[in-house]
């Protein structure tokens, strides 16, 4: 295939390197070697001019070879990673009320079922994210999900309370890196205009919760112990175990579809941070020619732009590992944008499990407040709950690529609904408002989750992508636990923990239009 743009020599345009060192949207050409900088995101050359050329020509190529079959799979397979993610989160939680009641709760404070959970995913976030970008993408894609699927079988077959926790701390780990790198995969395989569909891709997130609830509206209705019995023997409780059996034996299917349905490759953004120019051109290359596609990047062209800083040296050696975490604040604006963005995901962190994982007990509460009690109708609204928070990524979707709204404005509306929603749940008075207003709450909140999602993977350089996007998941995570301890020690069953996730979400409105970035119309470096 011939070569479209020519090089002409590798000096860089000082004049365009100074009004672009914050590393700031992108202004203009780079002069010296004839690569339009203009439509990525930020411009990197202050940093790294090589690997800034080199992500340019990428995504000129990927816009070249256009939307292919090839990425169609990666989202429905990647999208098995998020759908997982959300099914193994509401899976232990589900599984909290009734295991407590059988077994006993280790502490009379401390939800230790959830708090398991998040730690877990903590440690999953800092392993799959932080060696992600020394190892690749591939390794995680193809063994995480087996991974879960093993664990969540033999924690249906636990016989006591603390086993339970050390098998879901274990699935939890396995699962705690999946939506970084599924998001992160395939948002480096698309080409520019269809950077929406990673947004659009959580509604596999709320596919995991839909699935979940509806099992649980199966299983826990009918095959668990009464919530006011003294005695909860294993015979009355069965519900729980067939949940995890069910939910193990799906996430072993979505592992094997992963395996056999699709031969993952390395992603080429991730090959050129690596200096291995020749099998990006053969990676782009198997996807071209297999559906018949064309695009005018040679190994010639990538190899004459020079060669990747550090790339000599070890992917283990101190100062490339180092560079991970310093290049994602190695400007100005970059550190501004990750301080944020990090904080966004802190403060997720702290609601999300404030809100999702003690919901069967504000439904159970709420449901209880206004006249309609027991296990069948709190599984029936937690169902409809889940099956609500579909719309919520289809919403998304459409809004991130609206004018005058994109992803930060997105952001600050998912979080402005849920705000007002959670404000008005605190004051229900009847049955049809206890399942109305948090399926709301559902679908609003999921707007935010939809976005911040995709969003994230997009602002940051793909050289640290996984990297700086385990360490917002890893902040995520503390801010779990300390949602999990809000929890224990707020009453769930009172309206205290509600006003206390509005007032978070409130923050995350803030928090949404302080980000510097809107990725709407550029290209991801």
């Amino acid at each position: 295939m011939a070569d479209l743009m020519t090089p002409q020599g590798l000096a860089l345009d000082e004049k365009n390197v100074g009004e672009n060192k914050e590393g700031s949207i992108n202004s203009g050409e780079d002069a010296g070697s004839g690569i339009d900088l203009r439509k990525e995101l930020y411009n990197n050359v202050a940093i790294d001019p090589v690997l800034a050329k080199k992500m340019a020509l990428v995504n000129t190529a990927f816009d070249e070879i256009g939307m292919t079959p090839f990425q169609w799979k990666l989202f429905f397979l990647n999208g098995f990673g998020y759908a997982v993610d959300s099914l193994l989160i509401v899976c232990q939680s589900i599984s909290n009320m009734p295991v407590s009641q059988e077994y006993g709760r280790a502490s009379e404070r401390i939800a230790w079922i959830p708090l398991s959970s998040q730690i877990g995913l903590l440690a999953g976030a800092a392993i799959w994210g932080f060696s992600a970008d020394i190892i690749g993408r591939k390794l995680a894609f193809n063994t995480s999900l087996f991974i879960c699927a093993i664990f969540v079988l033999i924690a249906g077959a636990m016989p006591t309370f603390a086993s339970f926790c050390v098998m879901v701390t274990i699935y939890s780990a396995a699962a705690g890196g999946n939506y970084i790198l599924d998001a992160t995969n395939l948002l480096e395989f698309l080409p520019a205009s269809w950077a929406w569909l990673v947004t659009f891709m959580s509604i596999w997130w709320a596919v995991g919760y839909t699935i979940t609830g509806l099992l649980a509206w199966a299983f826990l209705s009918d095959y668990s112990c009464d919530p006011s019995a003294v005695v909860c023997l294993r015979q009355n409780n069965m519900g729980w175990r067939y949940l995890h059996f069910t939910c193990g034996a799906l996430v072993l299917v979505m592992s094997l579809l992963r395996v056999f349905v699709i031969r993952m490759m390395q992603t080429p953004k991730w090959l050129i941070s690596q200096n291995r120019d020749d099998e990006v051109i053969q990676n782009l290359n198997t996807i071209a020619t297999k559906y018949k596609r064309s695009f005018s990047l040679t190994l010639e062209k990538l190899q004459a732009q020079g060669q990747v800083r550090d790339t000599e040296l070890s992917v283990w050696s101190t100062p490339r590992l180092r560079a991970h975490i310093s290049g994602l604040f190695e400007t100005k604006i970059l550190a501004y944008s990750t301080t944020i963005i990090i904080a966004n995901w802190f403060v997720i962190g702290m609601v999300s499990p404030l809100y999702s994982v003690f919901l069967p007990y504000y439904l159970s509460s709420r449901g209880a407040d206004v006249g309609q009690s027991g296990n069948y109708y709190t599984w029936r609204n937690y169902a409809i709950n889940q099956v609500s928070g579909l719309f919520g990524p289809i919403i998304a979707g459409i809004l991130v690529e609206t004018k005058f709204v994109g992803r930060r404005g997105s952001l600050a509306l998912g979080a402005l609904f849920t705000m007002v929603l959670q404000f008005g749940y605190t004051q229900i008075k009847t049955p049809a408002q206890n399942v109305g207003i948090s399926a709301a709450i559902t679908a609003a909140s999921d707007i935010y989750y939809g976005t911040i999602y995709a969003y994230t993977p997009e602002i940051l350089p793909s050289a640290h992508r996984a990297t700086g996007y385990g360490l917002c998941v890893v902040l995520n995570r503390i801010g779990g636990i300390g949602g999990v301890l809000i929890g224990s020690y707020a009453n769930v069953e009172t309206t205290t923990p509600l006003f206390i996730c509005a007032g978070l979400f409130g923050l995350l409105i803030i928090l949404s239009l302080m980000l510097p970035f809107e990725p709407k119309g550029r290209r991801s470096q």
